[in-house]
């Protein structure tokens, strides 16, 4: 069943002085490259990866539970789950509902359907269009406060989709004029559509931190992540992700300037 996949991986080479952890770790798997089902229909992508090699490295348990973006806070404050592993960028107002590991920075893009014709290279460009995004993303506010000031007059329709896929198909069929979206996400669509999809700003707009989340007061869990990812830094197979998938590893200062300290 997609709803819930069973990944146990056990390991023969623990990483020292790291303890074992049964990490069941909330991801939405319609986010490519990051979170997926490959042609097995099994998890795929970056924070699948990591999480597969931080249980590798400290003889943890992983099993991964599909579950939609707008729900994981509410899934791991339930304790359906007991880690956020899903490209969840960190922002002042989550940092409210849950407590957060950061271990990458990342920003976002502008998408078209190329037989469209239009081209929007800044969010200020959007003024008057319809835009998509994925449900709940943290850039929903940055539109907002677009439409409080430069576009006043002519404000940004904002729509919100379950997925990002399917944010991406209202841009296709012409139900919006353009999609919001991690960069990696909309350079990977683009590819599987063979160009009809395309990406027109040229800078990585709205910078974020992205983190681990886990339930408020868990310090167990958020301790061992924290620890582990500091012991796995300039590991081989660790720095070997990274370059894979072209992301940036985050500092402290970054983390503290995206929750406000």
């Amino acid at each position: 069943m997609k709803k819930l996949l069973a990944g146990i991986i056990m390991l023969a080479a623990p990483l020292t002085a790291a303890h074992a952890e049964t990490l069941k770790i909330g991801v939405d798997l319609t986010y490519p490259p990051y979170n997926y089902f490959d042609d097995a229909n099994q998890p795929a992508g970056f924070d699948v990866e990591l999480m597969k090699l931080i249980g590798k490295k400290t003889g943890s348990d992983v099993s991964f539970h599909d579950t939609r973006f707008e729900n994981l806070i509410l899934g791991v404050s339930s304790d359906q789950f007991n880690v956020i592993a899903s490209t969840l960028y960190v922002t002042a107002a989550r940092a409210k509902q849950i407590d957060y590991i950061p271990y990458m920075k990342t920003g976002v893009s502008i998408a078209v359907s190329a037989a469209g014709g239009q081209s929007f290279v800044k969010p200020e460009e959007l003024c008057g269009k319809r835009v998509g995004s994925i449900k709940g993303a943290a850039w929903i506010p940055e539109l907002e406060k677009l439409n409080a000031s430069v576009c006043s007059a002519d404000p940004i329709d904002s729509r919100e989709f379950p997925t990002s896929p399917e944010a991406t198909q209202a841009v296709m069929s012409g139900g919006v004029d353009a999609q919001l979206e991690n960069s990696a996400v909309l350079a990977d669509a683009a590819k599987k559509l063979n160009g009809r999809l395309k990406v027109t700003s040229t800078d990585q707009l709205y910078p974020v931190i992205v983190g681990f989340g886990v339930k408020k007061g868990n310090t167990e869990v958020a301790s061992f992540l924290r620890n582990t990812l500091a012991k796995l830094d300039g590991d081989a197979d660790y720095e070997a992700l990274f370059a894979k998938y072209g992301v940036a590893k985050s500092t402290e200062a970054e983390f503290k300037a995206a929750v406000g300290q």
